[in-house]
């Protein structure tokens, strides 16, 4: 899965738009807050809803940007009906239930309007959904670095999704990899693993157009998979059944697949014939919501996304978001965004 989950609270103290919460002085600050809900397959709406009273250690911030992660809010959009993602899927700061209605998301960048001093006034990123302004505690605010803008900074989740797989894969200097499929998080990860001295990194997509991304990470690209690709490892990030082919294709003798797609509640087929055995082939899945094994002893969640925040802090990422939407128009203009193949990779949303 693609999205930066965590550990699911489906009663959490986080939960803005409780009902009966107010602002205690409405002379000072704002009382409510407008948010997305997707309400039905294919519908969404903005709502208004009181923000909670302010409370010590809390912060109120205002939304600059929040990112649209397309794989899993398409899954979203069209509705989760297995009862299993009630709760393994919840993201930290969601409200309702799946399948609908539904409070999602979790990439909002903001200024802190009102809370600890050292917060006030700071650009911060937090796992929220699209909403305009939202309180929450101030540890879990983590501060932008000064090299990063806001914009980009909506990509942190994303970055953070990558980061765990290169963790979960095991990549190391002078590995052969493929990364099949170049959305987002694809990209990502070959911009990472292209980072690794002396790494041949080749991205693979029937997509044409996103060769030059590729190559300006340091990663080659092919319009299909290499028949003599021999990768030590591949990351599968297409959502697709030919993509997941493709990824197996790619594999070397005892090469090891990362699967990083999610596929929500389709069944999607594997061919696990031919020389897979014989080849020793290995597949892993890859998800965010726990730090690989490899650095969970060491590793927090909070400074695992502070990591991918750092790791943002190069001009060339920029070329990532390809539009950007103002909050206003986000119903109307996510059925479009949402759409299977639609162009592009990374939308956001713009509130100010």
């Amino acid at each position: 899965m693609h999205s930066s989950l965590r550990r699911p609270q489906r009663h959490s103290p986080w939960l803005y738009e409780s009902a009966g919460m107010a602002a205690t002085d409405a002379s000072k600050c704002p009382t409510t807050a407008r948010a997305l809900w997707y309400v039905g397959p294919g519908s969404c709406a903005l709502r208004t809803a009181p923000l909670p009273d302010a409370a010590a250690g809390h912060a109120r911030i205002e939304s600059l940007w929040s990112g649209i992660s397309r794989g899993t809010e398409r899954l979203v959009f069209r509705g989760l009906a297995d009862p299993i993602h009630r709760d393994r899927m919840r993201a930290p700061l969601q409200d309702g239930d799946f399948p609908f209605p539904v409070k999602y998301g979790y990439s909002a960048v903001g200024r802190v309007e009102e809370g600890p001093a050292e917060l006030q006034g700071r650009t911060v990123f937090a796992l929220a959904p699209h909403q305009d302004r939202f309180r929450l505690p101030a540890d879990a605010l983590v501060p932008v670095p000064d090299g990063v803008p806001a914009r980009r900074a909506t990509l942190a989740a994303n970055m953070e999704t990558a980061l765990n797989a290169l963790w979960d894969a095991g990549a190391g200097p002078g590995d052969r990899i493929a990364v099949v499929g170049t959305g987002l998080v694809g990209l990502l990860v070959a911009y990472l693993a292209a980072r690794l001295p002396g790494a041949e990194v080749t991205a693979i997509d029937p997509d044409a157009r996103r060769a030059p991304l590729a190559t300006a990470f340091g990663a080659a690209f092919a319009p299909a998979g290499p028949k003599a690709l021999d990768a030590d490892i591949v990351f599968h990030t297409s959502g697709t059944g030919a993509g997941l082919a493709t990824a197996l294709g790619c594999c070397g003798e005892e090469g090891r697949l990362v699967e990083m797609s999610w596929y929500g509640d389709r069944a999607v087929e594997i061919g696990l014939g031919g020389a897979f055995h014989h080849r020793r082939l290995a597949i892993l899945s890859s998800q965010v919501g726990q730090v690989s094994p490899s650095r969970r002893p060491r590793w927090s969640h909070r400074r695992r996304l502070a990591k991918a925040l750092d790791l943002l802090a190069d001009p060339r990422l920029d070329a990532l978001i390809t539009e950007e939407v103002a909050f206003d128009d986000l119903p109307q203009a996510l059925p479009r965004i949402l759409c299977d193949g639609a162009a592009g990779i990374a939308t956001v949303v713009r509130y100010t």
